[in-house]
């Protein structure tokens, strides 16, 4: 039995043979969308695909499971056919497509895929039918009848007037002196052709879809006895410029040439590699302000992401856009690349005007509209893209304008507009020290940040940094969104104004006229040189009125008796600094009494043992005040805790008399047992 197991695998490799190992390799994205297209048409018989085709058009797509529930390409709506898989027949009277299409020499095999016009030409040649039909192994790029009657008609009639010459080598630089099929079609990859031995250009992306020059495979691997023949949607050329030699012959690109020699980029857009230049033209720099254009020329490392801002890390012809993708440029920024009918987009502006200029160093798009990252923006730019347009005009007014336009390192922590909604404080003095220290004096990056760290800011002060479970906040105020990174500073957009802090908790409480019971109470219980020293204390502040609205009895037996005062008034103060951004559904603050505070918001409100908090976030130098209008009970005083011990008490009583009840019927000596829970009922 165990020499059968182990001759039980080399059987069955044996029986399978070569078929297991085809089984076993990796499909390419071509083959995969294929196999898929074949899986959406198996109901209609054997060799049958599913095909996409967009409405109003003669484009055709063999579909991807994304695309089948989405029924759209480039936007636009497809209606879905069934046809013959490639290299399969029908077959009169019987379903489906059973029969493989006749093998026959490349010649023949042009006219059965729908390339006659291809044939056609070849037939005007006097060479290459014979090769065609001869013995020999190659593949061809075969142009579909609708690419040759596309073709300008200039370009079609010097291809035909010269058919020995012009007409032989646009046709010979279609062809590959040997057999490829889409399993070698590798993204990035190079074919000889056979015209003076010219590159001819293969890209291969993971949505399935095959180019060649940006010409889109149409139909793959139909077999010929002498080679193999792919179907292609465009008639392709010769590429002999690189990307740079392209930039260089261009008038359109007049300005982009200056800004590429300053920046010293020519060097890799002339050299190896498969890039995608989104290039603008002369029209995309004038279009921005001359100063802006004339800060970043000026700027060599500013230029220079300008500039990698515009080039994609491999080759992306528009054929292989049919849906919406993110794609990342060298600067390491991501751009979405999408499409609308025939027109491809970039974050969602119809920019290109020119495109598919193949070089062979890759493709470049003509664009009409600067693609300006981030770090080449000063900060009075980024925060005219943000939504902190208030906080700009207010910065502006107060007379800080250089340091948003600067070359200044800093970090601006901008409230939102909404913040604004009730209206801006006045400009003047204090308002403008204010706003200095939302100006914090280094570059920062919010994902650097740590809890407790401390940034010193224009207007002198220290800021401290608070990191929560769910949020990141400066002082009172918290990161909305993801900060924005200049060429000099960067944008932190905060949830609302920040308060720096003016003095201790014992301070604010004292500069405060609602807190006045609140001072005497801490004096009395000795609490004042806690409050006063170096700490992070959370004080959720009773007003003068939460004493008020305590029973008269109750107010003076509390503020009489200094011990359970000073209990009570611990209870108030939590050992670490909470923020109300820093509040989630629950948060369990121990409190220097030792029990739990439960802090919960709800709606915006923030409320302490399900207390609402009158006025929250009053900053102090060693902790936070939260005013609140009630005095808090820890829970050994509450009514409902005392309750529960008496509850809990009870319930122990019964167990004990359920096990009294058992041993007396069991006949056991209970007089201890009895006297016990005598005397637990006593109490």
């Amino acid at each position: 039995m165990a020499l059968l197991v182990r001759l039980l695998p080399l059987a069955l490799a044996l029986a399978l043979g070569p078929a297991a190992a085809v089984a076993g390799r990796a499909k390419s994205p071509y083959q995969l969308v294929l196999q898929h297209s074949r899986l959406r048409g198996r109901q209609h018989g054997p060799n049958v695909c599913a095909v996409q085709k967009v409405i109003g058009t003669n484009k055709k797509y063999f579909t991807n499971c994304k695309q089948w529930y989405q029924r759209k390409i480039c936007g636009k709506s497809t209606v879905i056919s069934y046809e013959c898989c490639p290299g399969y027949e029908k077959v009169l009277g019987e379903k489906g497509c059973p029969a493989a299409l006749p093998l026959s020499n490349l010649y023949e095999t042009l006219g059965v895929v729908g390339s006659t016009t291809t044939q056609l030409y070849t037939d005007r040649t006097e060479r290459l039918r014979p090769e065609m039909e001869g013995p020999g192994s190659f593949t061809i790029f075969a142009p579909s009848n609708e690419a040759w009657n596309s073709l300008p008609a200039e370009v079609l009639d010097s291809l035909v007037s010269n058919v020995n010459i012009e007409l032989l080598n646009a046709l010979r630089y279609h062809m590959v002196n040997r057999r490829v099929l889409t399993d070698e079609l590798k993204h990035g990859l190079a074919l000889t052709s056979m015209y003076q031995n010219s590159d001819i250009q293969i890209h291969h992306y993971p949505n399935g879809i095959v180019t060649v020059n940006c010409a889109r495979l149409l139909q793959a691997d139909h077999h010929a006895t002498n080679g193999v023949v792919h179907l292609i949607d465009k008639v392709i050329s010769t590429t002999t410029n690189s990307i740079q030699q392209i930039i260089e012959i261009e008038d359109t690109f007049e300005t982009l040439r200056a800004a590429v020699a300053a920046s010293g980029l020519n060097t890799l857009l002339e050299g190896d590699g498969q890039y995608t230049f989104l290039a603008p033209t002369n029209e995309a720099f004038e279009k921005i302000p001359a100063e802006t254009l004339n800060r970043i020329l000026g700027d060599p490392d500013a230029l220079r992401d300008l500039l990698n801002n515009h080039i994609l890390k491999s080759a992306m012809c528009a054929e292989a856009i049919v849906a919406g993708l993110s794609v990342e440029t060298l600067q390491g920024t991501t751009l979405e690349v999408g499409c609308s009918g025939d027109m491809l987009t970039i974050n969602g502006k119809p920019i290109i005007t020119n495109k598919d200029v193949l070089a062979t160093n890759g493709v470049i798009h003509f664009i009409d509209e600067l693609l300006i990252p981030d770090s080449a923006k000063t900060l009075f730019e980024l925060a005219a893209e943000s939504d902190v347009s208030t906080a700009v005009d207010l910065f502006q007014q107060a007379g800080l304008s250089s340091h948003l336009s600067g070359n200044e390192q800093l970090t601006l922590l901008a409230p939102l507009n909404s913040v604004f909604k009730d209206g801006t404080p006045p400009v003047d003095a204090r308002t403008k020290n204010l706003l200095l220290n939302h100006m914090v004096k280094t570059q920062l990056a919010s994902k650097y940040l740590y809890h407790g760290q401390t940034l010193d800011t224009l207007g002198g002060k220290k800021l401290r940094v608070f990191v929560y479970r769910n949020s990141l906040c400066i002082e009172n105020s918290c990161i909305a969104a993801h900060d924005k990174r200049g060429r000099y500073g960067t944008l932190f957009t905060m949830d609302r104004m920040l308060t720096p802090p003016m003095g201790t908790v014992m301070d604010v409480l004292k500069g405060d006229n609602r807190f006045s019971m609140l001072v005497a109470a801490i004096q009395s219980a000795g609490l004042t040189e806690t409050l006063n020293r170096d700490g992070v204390y959370t004080v959720f502040a009773p007003t003068d009125e939460a004493f008020q609205a305590m029973p008269p009895e109750e107010r003076n037996k509390l503020l009489g008796n200094a011990k359970e005062l000073a209990n009570i008034l611990k209870y108030h103060i939590g050992d670490e600094i909470l923020v109300s951004g820093g509040v989630g559904a629950l948060v369990r603050l121990k409190s220097l009494q030792g029990d739990k505070l439960e802090v919960g918001s709800k709606n915006n409100v923030v409320c302490v043992n399900k207390e609402p908090v009158a006025e929250a976030d009053i900053m102090a130098t060693n902790g936070v005040v939260h005013a609140i209008s009630s005095v808090l009970q820890p829970p050994a005083n509450r009514p409902q805790e005392r309750g529960d011990e008496l509850a809990d008490s009870a319930l122990e009583i019964f167990k004990q008399a359920s096990a009294f009840s058992r041993a007396a019927q069991s006949s056991v000596k209970l007089a201890p047992v009895y006297q016990r829970l005598l005397e637990r009922m006593k109490h």
